[in-house]
């Protein structure tokens, strides 16, 4: 293989990517990859919400993030097959589509916010975990995480609809 192009023409070449994108397994790969998306939004923004000190602020983040945190990464586990199973079926359209790489680097940018946070600010939650309000730091990287979920999750939608 010379290119990327020439990586991705071998991917939508695959037996397994045929069998996808020629059933029924294709939607239902799609509407599994959409609920898991929906998941991995929805315990996030409990998390995010915390960290923003607009709801659960008697409940430690610490808690609240041990929770749920775990069930964000099996459904953005899920997600990530789902969506790479249907990638799979046209590589080389998907990588040309401009929503398509939005939502690529949107999901660069959560993984950053979310390394920054562990690594750093996180590092210091005992100060202040169980506080109504936490810190700036903390509020940024929940706010951050918030918006740009919410353009993973939009992009992904217009994702079948621009060429």
């Amino acid at each position: 293989m010379t290119s990327l192009a020439d990586f991705w023409s071998w991917l939508e070449n695959l037996p397994l990517a045929g069998r996808i994108g020629e059933s029924w397994w294709f939607p239902l790969l799609e509407s599994i990859h959409v609920l898991s998306a929906t998941f991995v939004l929805g315990t996030l923004l409990m998390v995010d919400l915390r960290l923003l000190g607009v709801a659960a602020r008697q409940q430690a983040v610490t808690r609240i993030s041990g929770e749920l945190i775990p069930w964000s990464w099996g459904a953005f586990a899920v997600a990530v097959v789902t969506g790479s199973g249907m990638f799979i079926t046209r590589a080389g359209t998907y990588m040309e589509n401009p929503a398509f790489q939005i939502k690529l680097v949107l999901l660069a940018l959560a993984g950053i916010n979310m390394a920054a946070f562990h690594f750093g600010t996180f590092h210091r939650v005992a100060q202040w975990d169980m506080a109504a309000t936490p810190t700036v730091a903390a509020r940024f990287a929940g706010a951050a995480s918030l918006l740009i979920w919410a353009g993973v999750m939009l992009a992904g939608r217009w994702v079948g609809h621009l060429q």
